[in-house]
C-alpha cells in the first residue's frame, strides 16, 4: 500500500510554478513622438527541450517586450501560435506574418507594431533565392528557407512614412548568407526614403554580409548610434543568463531619405535582461531608438 501511494506521487503532475520575474529596468522603454524604437528579436522557435519550452519563456519575453514597448518589433523564428501570444501578451499592437513554407506552417520573419503610433501603408514577404517570389524556395546550399518581410508605415504622429525590413540569414551557408544580403541591398533600394533593415544575420560585422549591405547604402545602427547604451555584447547567448563578448549577429541597419527625411540613429544597446537566472530567448534583442526628418 505505501508502495501504490509513492508511486502515485511520482506520477502526479508537479505544482504549477509561478512565471519567471524579469530582473531590471527597461533599456529604453517608450518613446514619445518623434523618436521611434526599434527592436529585432530572435524569439526562438516554440519548439525545444522542457527547460527553454515556450510556456516556461513567454512570461518573460512578455514582460521584457511590455517594458520596452517598441514602436516596431521584427521578430524571428516564431511559429503561428506562438506570434498570436505574443500579440496578445502585448495587447495594442498589429502585425504581419506569413511563414516560410507558406500559410502558418514553419517560421515567420514577423513584424509587430505599436497601432496607436504607426499604420501599415504596404508590405511583402520574399524568399532567399534565385526566385524571391516563390514560396519555400532556397538556393546556395542554404540550410533551411530563408526569408525576408517588409513593412511601409505611416507615422501617424509625424505624417512621415518609412520603411521596415526584416530579415533572417542562413546558419550554415556563407554562400547563401552573402546573396541573401545581396537580396536585402536590393530591395531596400527599391524604397522610397528612409528605411530600416533589421534581422537575425547568422554571422558578425566582420563578415561579407555586412560589407555588402554596409557598401550598398545601409549603416549600421551600433555604429551610427549617438549614444551605445551597452557593451557590444555578442547577441547568441545559447541560453546562458550572463552576456559575453562574441559577435553582434543581431543587427539593426538603416538608411537615411532626401532632405527632410534623413534618419537619424539617437541610441543602441543590446537587451541582457533575465529573470531568475533564465535567458528569455537564446538570442539577447538588439534596441535602437530613431528619428525621421
Amino acid at each position: 500500500m505505501v508502495a501504490t501511494m509513492n508511486l502515485l506521487r511520482a506520477d502526479a503532475p508537479p505544482e504549477p510554478q509561478p512565471p519567471a520575474v524579469l530582473r531590471g529596468a527597461p533599456l529604453i522603454g517608450p518613446v514619445e513622438a518623434p523618436f521611434v524604437h526599434v527592436m529585432t528579436y530572435n524569439l526562438k522557435s516554440a519548439s525545444g527541450s522542457p527547460a527553454h519550452a515556450w510556456w516556461e519563456r513567454r512570461p518573460l519575453v512578455q514582460q521584457l517586450v511590455r517594458a520596452e514597448r517598441p514602436t516596431v518589433l521584427c521578430t524571428q523564428e516564431g511559429r503561428f501560435r506562438q506570434l498570436l501570444e505574443l500579440r496578445e501578451d502585448l495587447g495594442g499592437y498589429d502585425w504581419i506574418h506569413l511563414g516560410r513554407a507558406g500559410g502558418s506552417r514553419s517560421e515567420a520573419t514577423a513584424i509587430l507594431w505599436d497601432a496607436s503610433r504607426v499604420a501599415p501603408l504596404d508590405y511583402d514577404h520574399l524568399w532567399l533565392s534565385r526566385h524571391p517570389d516563390r514560396i519555400g524556395s532556397r538556393n546556395w546550399r542554404s540550410g533551411t528557407v530563408r526569408m525576408l518581410t517588409w513593412v511601409r508605415f505611416e507615422d501617424k504622429a509625424t505624417g512621415k512614412d518609412f520603411h521596415v525590413a526584416n530579415v533572417h540569414l542562413d546558419h550554415r551557408s556563407e554562400k547563401a548568407r552573402r546573396k541573401g544580403a545581396e537580396i536585402c541591398r536590393d530591395v531596400v533600394r527599391r524604397f522610397q526614403g528612409p528605411a530600416v533593415l533589421a534581422g537575425d544575420f547568422n554571422c558578425g560585422p566582420d563578415a561579407k554580409a555586412h560589407e555588402v549591405l554596409t557598401r550598398g547604402g545601409l549603416t549600421d545602427a551600433w555604429t551610427a548610434a549617438g549614444e551605445r547604451l551597452t557593451p557590444d555584447w555578442g547577441t547568441f547567448n545559447r541560453w546562458r543568463p550572463e552576456p559575453a563578448a562574441g559577435p553582434r549577429i543581431d543587427w539593426i541597419m538603416a538608411r537615411s531619405g532626401p532632405r527632410r527625411q534623413e534618419l537619424t540613429v539617437h541610441k543602441a544597446g543590446v537587451n541582457v535582461r533575465t529573470g531568475d537566472g533564465v535567458a528569455p530567448s537564446d538570442h539577447w534583442p538588439v534596441q535602437a531608438v530613431l528619428t525621421i526628418g
